[in-house]
Formats: structure tokens, C-alpha cells, sequence
């Protein structure tokens, strides 16, 4: 072969159109994506998997509106509670108030302890941080202290919650 016929041949390689990559498994990969989710979405559906008995649910449905009897309590209010805040934040007080849902019939033995149980309030209030008062949960997570610390005094059973009225810093 001649120098200008082998120049023309590898000319003529370089410009021939280089071979794409199959997307067979890029589409393959998407098709089993989907089926996979419908098939994981029927299952859950069907209750197949996770614990659900959707087919006995779909049959009675005047079972899932039928509202269970509140149990009988007795609220019992709490003295509004007023804390002085440390100098320098930006505010001066926390004014709380809340009520105590009762057993009925355990609404005297509460009664009897509700100095204690304002006395450990005031005392919880006044030692918090405030920055624990900040953030989302924060009322949350003050309620449930407060809460379980009134369930100590007054015994397991007879206090069932505590209901926030006021809770404000002024």
C-alpha cells in the first residue's frame, strides 16, 4: 500500500461514527423500578405485609367510627404559678397555669397533696434553663417533666395528665 492510501484509511476510521452504548439496561433497570413499587404497593394494600388487615377493615366500616366511651375524670385547677426570670434575658416573668385530669375517685388524695404538688412545680419552673423554654418540642417536653414529677407525689395511677392553660413569658 501506498503512504496516500493508508493516510485515506485511517481518515476514513477516524470519521466513522463511533458506536453508542446500549440503553437496554438503563430501560431495563426503570422497568423493574416500577414494577417493584407497584408490586410493594399491592402487598401493603392487600395486607400482605405490614400487619394490616385492610380486608376486614373494607368490609366493616362502621367499626373504625365507632368512638370508645371517654373514661370519667376530674380536673382539678392548679394555682397560677409566677417565676421571676434571671437579669438579662428578654424576659422578666413566666406565668403558668394549668389543670390536673383525675381519677374520680381519687380526687380527695389529689386534693390533699396540692400544696406539694404546686411546690414542685414552682421549684421545676424556677430551675429550668431557659433555653430549654426555645425549639418546638420545648412545651412538650416541660409538660411531660412536670407530669411525671406530679405522678411521684401523688401516686401511680391518680394523676392521668396535665393540662396546659397558661404558659407565658412575659
Amino acid at each position: 500500500m501506498t503512504d496516500a492510501t493508508a493516510a485515506d484509511v485511517d481518515a476514513a476510521e477516524e470519521e466513522a461514527p463511533k458506536k453508542k452504548k446500549s440503553k437496554l439496561p438503563l430501560i431495563l433497570g426503570l422497568v423493574l423500578a416500577i414494577a417493584g413499587g407497584a408490586g410493594g404497593f399491592f402487598a401493603v394494600r392487600a395486607g400482605l405485609i405490614g400487619g394490616g388487615d385492610s380486608a376486614a377493615e373494607a368490609e366493616a366500616p362502621e367499626d373504625l367510627l365507632e368512638v370508645p366511651d371517654l373514661a370519667p375524670a376530674t380536673f382539678l385547677p392548679l394555682e397560677t404559678i409566677v417565676v421571676n426570670l434571671p437579669a438579662g434575658s428578654a424576659h422578666t416573668h413566666l406565668r403558668f397555669t394549668a389543670q390536673l385530669e383525675v381519677a374520680p375517685a381519687y380526687e380527695g388524695d389529689v386534693q390533699a397533696v396540692m400544696p406539694r404538688i404546686t411546690d414542685v412545680l414552682n421549684t421545676y419552673l424556677r430551675a429550668i434553663d431557659l433555653g430549654e423554654m426555645s425549639g418546638g418540642a420545648a412545651l412538650t417536653n416541660l409538660r411531660a417533666q412536670m407530669l411525671r414529677r406530679v405522678q411521684v407525689i401523688t401516686g401511680e395511677g391518680r394523676v392521668r395528665d396535665l393540662l396546659i392553660m397558661e404558659f407565658v413569658l412575659d
